[in-house]
């Protein structure tokens, strides 16, 4: 009986229980790719692929290569994981060979060649790859879930030792290139009848969809060229047509980009080296040129029309045309062209083809295709087809109307003080203690930051709080220049003998072996010139010597030397180039002279020699001091050999009986191509020299010309109480006068040191004598009077004596009436 209801318990409970799991259970049901009930399931492997299905891959004899991972596919085109695969190699008849390329079966490595096998010695298979010295052509297939891949060519040959582009091929027997491989009709649907020399190649070349890329020029913007290559192996035989597919790629993508069919399109301005990329390696096979731009011609919208010349409000904005051309008259699109302003302090260009003047006064502003950012080029191809040089666009005249404020800050060589000075405010800013005597002093175009040399460290200012910022021991010297975008300072230490670029971050960027006395940046920051001196340790004097520096982000340090010792360094507006004080005044142009290697005429495998800043053609009077006008037609200079003198050079070519004037710079495309290139010249014509009135001079300090270009000041060392000035005309000579300075405050002696206002309306002279700062403001009738109480800063040096301020730096700032 107990064994009964045992029983009946176990029919009870695990019978029902046993019967609920069996019932209750499902199975997935399978899912046909065709919506049906029968025929291939979603998730299964439906296609593998191996990629590069088309252009394979090349191997020389011997070498090891990889197959790529497979990817395999549903029937919906979802991945599906493969525990693994099979590989295996077949000839294009389908047939098993492992003697022109073997494959590791379960890995995929390739071998040109045969994989060892059951070597012996405890060798381990597929560890050696043996060659065979077979060329051919052979696919591998990979399986996985009992499904196979695409065939991947496999194409295998001698060790490639030269690949070079050139022209296309039209004899496909004897001087075969790439567009005669069997590999070049993959994408087409012509088909290939192989020669019967033996050489691999289809008799006939396949159709170009493009012209050949010219070897004797460049090819214009957007224009489309077929890339051909000859390979050549190491016993000299061409193997075009048995290294299959090959790809390319430009060294400089802006130039040219290329499609998987080597049909090349010209993007930018510049010239690149292409790779070809064969047998698992990239090998440097030729040259592309996209023609350079011959002119940029720059206007501003006036009303309906366009012209060089512009007025416009600040805070206003004023559109800029530039339309640039190439060589082949094609006009360019999407240039990156630099827009410079010779007052980005008041009137900055921005990079967007406007200009949005912040305060009132004037500046030219140019268009610059600068290499490396626009029309570059490999080193040794400089000036081929015209890459690789600048080219620059005519000035545009910008004025902005109105009168500012100014932030005087004022500094003596002699003194720990450094004075600031808020013109909207009735007083003179408390002095601030420097750490050490400035030896020099500059302010950044922001008007944020005052840079200071002395002997012992950089010193930098805030010009926004008053306060001493960094400090930096490493830098001990003189402040020369700063950028107009303030990120670098050229800084010479004359006992160490360097030359820094020195970045406003805390950073030497580069230093070259020298004393510089100037220096100057293009507008576009991307170029320094910088004169160099003789340092006296025992006088601590650095005189003038006929070595010139100069540093470019495209070719970096170059230094050369002039006929004579060279004074100072100025600009040229346009910057195509720099002009030199000394005796004679020279010159200097951003156009290298070019000459092609071998002298032949040049082709695109033409190398190139250059002589960088060549002497550009001025022989000026002797100066000492110099600066050019923002209209770029004269450039200004004074000099106290033998008597103290000012001179104008009218820069440009004067009107003739046969043709117009060209006053200016050369701007447009550096001088033509030939196996030498000519020197860019710079014409001038000495238009006016005359006495400063009233002066003796031991030294010429400085000369200022005002942005606008209307008038130039004078400073200098010795005596005269008065401040020359220049009044330079469109044409011809202009007038020669002098300013007498105020008594208010004492007897001046001479102005050691100036600064002109940003908005034109004061020139600011430190002077001797009665230790002052003199305002030489503009009268109402547009002649300058120095008519209001100078500024007495009472600068003491270590002993209290008043000393003169010869540092001065300015910034504008907005009226407050």
């Amino acid at each position: 009986m107990r064994r009964f209801a045992t029983l009946v318990f176990l029919l009870l409970f695990t019978i029902p229980f046993g019967v609920s799991i069996s019932g209750c259970s499902k199975k997935t049901a399978a899912v046909f790719c065709n919506g049906g009930d029968t025929g291939p399931v979603v998730g299964q492997v439906a296609t593998i692929n191996l990629q590069p299905k088309i252009f394979g891959i090349s191997l020389n004899f011997a070498q090891i290569g990889q197959v790529s991972s497979p990817a395999a596919i549903d029937c919906k085109g979802t991945a599906v994981t493969v525990s693994g695969y099979t590989y295996a190699t077949f000839l294009p008849n389908g047939q098993p060979d492992m003697t022109i390329a073997d494959v590791q079966p379960t890995t995929g490595r390739l071998c040109a060649g045969t994989w060892n096998r059951n070597t012996g010695g405890g060798i381990a298979d597929f560890t050696t790859c043996n060659p065979t010295n077979k060329s051919g052509t052979v696919y591998v297939v990979a399986n996985g879930n009992g499904v196979s891949s695409n065939p991947l060519p496999i194409f295998i040959h001698p060790v490639v030792t030269n690949v070079t582009l050139g022209a296309l091929s039209t004899d496909c027997v004897h001087d075969p290139a790439t567009n005669c491989s069997p590999a070049a009709f993959i994408t087409q649907t012509s088909t290939c009848a192989q020669t019967t020399n033996g050489n691999g190649c289809c008799a006939v070349p396949v159709p170009p969809p493009a012209a050949a890329v010219p070897a004797t020029g460049c090819v214009s913007q957007f224009v489309t060229s077929q890339l051909a290559a000859r390979v050549l192996a190491g016993d000299g035989a061409n193997i075009s047509c048995q290294v299959g597919h090959l790809s390319y790629a430009p060294q400089t993508a802006s130039v040219v980009t290329i499609d998987q069919n080597g049909v090349a399109t010209a993007q930018q301005p510049g010239s690149t080296v292409i790779t070809a990329n064969i047998a698992n390696a990239g090998s440097s096979a030729g040259f592309f040129s996209t023609c350079p731009p011959v002119s940029i011609a720059l206007t501003a919208t006036v009303g309906t029309g366009n012209s060089t010349s512009v007025t416009v409000n600040p805070n206003n904005v004023q559109p800029i045309n530039a339309v640039a051309t190439d060589t082949n008259g094609t006009v360019l699109t999407g240039l990156a062209l630099n827009f410079e302003s010779t007052t980005p302090t008041t009137i900055p260009a921005a990079s967007a083809a406007s200009v949005t003047p912040v305060f009132p006064g004037a500046a030219a502003i140019t268009a610059v295709c600068q290499p490396p950012t626009c029309n570059p080029s490999p080193f040794n191809q400089i000036g081929l087809f015209g890459n690789g040089k600048a080219i620059t666009s005519n000035p545009v005249l910008v004025t902005a109307p109105g009168v500012n404020s100014t932030n005087l800050y004022i500094a003596s060589t002699n003194s720990f003080y450094l004075v600031p000075v808020d013109f909207t405010q009735p007083q003179l800013g408390n002095p601030v203690r420097l750490p050490y005597q400035p030896n020099s002093m500059v302010i950044s175009n922001d008007g944020t930051s005052i840079y200071m040399g002395s002997s012992f460290e950089l010193m930098t200012f805030s010009a926004t709080t008053n306060s001493i910022g960094a400090q930096d021991t490493t830098v001990p010297g003189t402040v020369i220049a700063i950028s107009p975008d303030g990120t670098t300072l050229v800084i010479t230490d004359p006992i160490r003998q360097f030359v820094y670029l020195y970045n406003t971050k805390g950073s030497i960027q580069t230093q070259y072996g020298g004393v510089a006395t100037h220096a100057v940046f293009s507008p576009d920051n991307s170029t320094v010139y910088i004169t160099l001196g003789d340092y006296n340790s025992s006088t601590g004097v650095t005189t003038p010597n006929n070595t010139l520096l100069v540093h470019s982000t495209f070719t970096g340090w170059y230094q050369t030397t002039s006929s004579q010792s060279t004074s100072d360094v100025a600009i040229g507006v346009p910057s195509v180039g720099a002009f030199f004080g000394g005796n004679p005044t020279t010159a200097r142009s951003y156009c290298p002279v070019t000459t092609i290697v071998g002298g032949a005429a040049p082709t695109t495998s033409s190398t190139t020699t250059n002589l960088f800043y060549p002497d550009a053609g001025v022989l000026g009077p002797q100066t000492d001091r110099i600066a050019t006008t923002n209209d770029g037609l004269h450039l200004l200079g004074a000099t106290v050999t033998p008597t103290p003198t000012l001179t104008d050079l009218a820069i440009g070519v004067p009107a003739s009986s046969t043709a117009a004037a060209a006053p200016g710079l050369p701007i447009a495309a550096c001088p033509g191509q030939t196996p030498i290139t000519t020197p860019q010249k710079f014409t001038t014509n000495t238009v006016f020299t005359g006495a400063l009135p009233g002066v003796t001079a031991s030294a010429i300090t400085g000369v200022f010309p005002t942005s606008d270009s209307k008038i130039a000041f004078v400073a200098y060392q010795g005596s005269g109480a008065v401040v020359p000035t220049y009044t330079p005309q469109p044409t011809g000579a202009g007038t020669l006068s002098s300013i007498p300075l105020s008594t208010a405050l004492g007897t001046p002696i001479a102005p050691i040191v100036g600064v002109v206002s940003a908005d034109n309306q004061t020139f600011y002279a430190g002077t001797t004598g009665d230790n002052a700062v003199h305002l030489i403001t503009k009268q109402s009738d547009g002649t300058y009077k120095d008519t209001t109480t100078p500024l007495a800063p009472k600068l003491p040096d270590v002993n209290g004596n008043i000393v003169a301020p010869n540092l001065l730096v300015q910034k504008p700032r907005k009226s407050t009436s």
